[in-house]
């Protein structure tokens, strides 16, 4: 049974939260270093057990409550310490589980134009997918409102993929993830594809 998408999402409030979104909070966050703005947008992909779609098990992960045996390759990623700032699922839900004033543990060991440590000046959106399907309109729409909420918000200079920022590591938002789709949101560096 498909969840209704909630309200259109409306801007981000003074304590880095988006109205619209359903906030579930993530231990996996730190403050951001003294000065440091939001300039990048970072869209990843994600689906836990991998290509599986649905269920509890990628909150669980950002909020360390993913349970090792449940799955043979849960094994392999219940230690791990990640998050994100937004998790678009794939029905359009948009769940909130970093405050954008703070650094969201998303992109690893990462760089753009030069620039090392990209959890330090970015936003981390997780669609919840894989490199070996489509992702669906639903979340191309909620991703393009999102997009706009917070480029009204921040000085965004550049949306890319996680394989963009950790080349050879990582491989999301993969093949799929149509670049054209985000077209209208304007010629931003990592859109021109």
């Amino acid at each position: 049974m498909s969840r209704p998408r909630q309200a259109p999402v409306a801007a981000v409030d003074e304590e880095g939260w988006v109205d619209g979104a359903l906030r579930i909070d993530s231990p996996n966050c730190d403050e951001r270093p003294d000065g440091e703005t939001v300039s990048l947008i970072v869209v990843h992909a994600i689906s836990l057990p991998p290509a599986c779609f649905g269920g509890d098990a990628i909150i669980r992960l950002f909020t360390n409550r993913l349970d090792a045996a449940a799955h043979p390759y849960f094994a392999e990623v219940a230690g791990m310490r990640v998050s994100a700032h937004f998790l678009i699922r794939r029905d359009g839900e948009l769940i909130q589980l970093v405050s954008c004033r703070q650094r969201a543990w998303h992109a690893g060991l990462s760089s753009w134009q030069g620039r090392p440590r990209c959890n330090d000046f970015s936003l981390g959106i997780e669609l919840e997918g894989c490199d070996e399907a489509p992702f669906t309109e639903a979340q191309y729409g909620c991703l393009l409102d999102l997009l706009r909420c917070l480029s009204a918000r921040f000085p965004i200079t550049a949306v890319v993929g996680h394989s963009d920022i950790a080349p050879g590591r990582k491989t999301d938002p993969g093949p799929f993830f149509d670049w054209r789709r985000l077209a209208a949101f304007g010629s931003l560096p990592g859109l021109l594809r």
